[in-house]
């Protein structure tokens, strides 16, 4: 018998296997959001390299980490940022990080009972609200706010105040929990985010060995750190950091 169309669509009892090697992490603070990913570019046990760039910024302030298959992953980053940026050339307005999750959730959905996407998703972004009209008829400063979204490779999404994925995020995600305040600030979240990343490669056998974490707020998007140990094989722990690259902390 001859096979159906949908005989090449993975089983969605192991779409979640690359994307479980990889470690995404965010973590929303007062006006950001920081995202943290490994830079290891992987196909089964084979390491290809060591700076692939897996937020991708999908605006000027709407950063969307991605993991999973690579060619899924680079497949479904291209398209979402191009349909975005396609909307607000036609409509002549950005689209919210909110209507960005959401419209990213819908082509997963549409996408899984056809040909599922193996990628998980966290999108951080931050939006400005219109200044409310003050005494005198002056026009009072915009305010804005940071949201960030949890999403997995079976379109289930929710906003969250700290969000991870893969293995490396078991060891994490109970710690930055108890950590999280609404008032965070950079430095803070900075110094959270670096205790997670020491934690997993601590902890984690297959822990990959560089990871960069990037910063969403009113001034952009922005490299914040890079992290790199010493041993390509991670899990040592005893890894030494790079200074920080692009942006010093305030």
């Amino acid at each position: 018998k001859g096979k159906s169309k949908n005989d090449r669509a993975p089983s969605l009892f192991s779409l979640s296997r690359q994307s479980a090697m990889e470690f995404l992490c965010g973590i929303k603070g007062d006006g950001f959001v920081l995202l943290c990913s490994d830079t290891a570019a992987t196909q089964q046990i084979i390491t290809i390299k060591h700076d692939e760039d897996k937020l991708i910024e999908v605006d000027d302030r709407i950063l969307m980490g991605i993991s999973g298959e690579p060619g899924d992953r680079v497949q479904f980053s291209e398209y979402v940022s191009a349909n975005v940026r396609l909307s607000a050339l036609r409509n002549e307005t950005r689209l919210s990080t909110s209507a960005v999750a959401h419209y990213a959730r819908g082509e997963l959905a549409a996408a899984l009972r056809k040909r599922p996407y193996s990628t998980n998703l966290l999108i951080a972004g931050y939006d400005d609200h219109e200044g409310k009209e003050g005494e005198g008829g002056k026009e009072e400063g915009k305010t804005g706010e940071a949201s960030l979204f949890w999403m997995d490779y079976l379109a289930t999404m929710h906003k969250m105040n700290v969000g991870g994925t893969g293995y490396g995020s078991y060891f994490v995600l109970s710690m930055l929990d108890r950590l999280w305040r609404p008032k965070l600030t950079v430095p803070e979240a900075l110094e959270m985010m670096e205790k997670g990343v020491a934690e997993v490669l601590k902890r984690l056998v297959v822990a990959p060995p560089a990871y960069v974490i990037k910063i969403v707020d009113r001034e952009g998007i922005r490299v914040l750190k890079t992290i790199r140990t010493t041993e390509s094989s991670g899990g040592g722990g005893g890894g030494e950091q790079q200074p920080a690259a692009a942006v010093a902390v305030a």
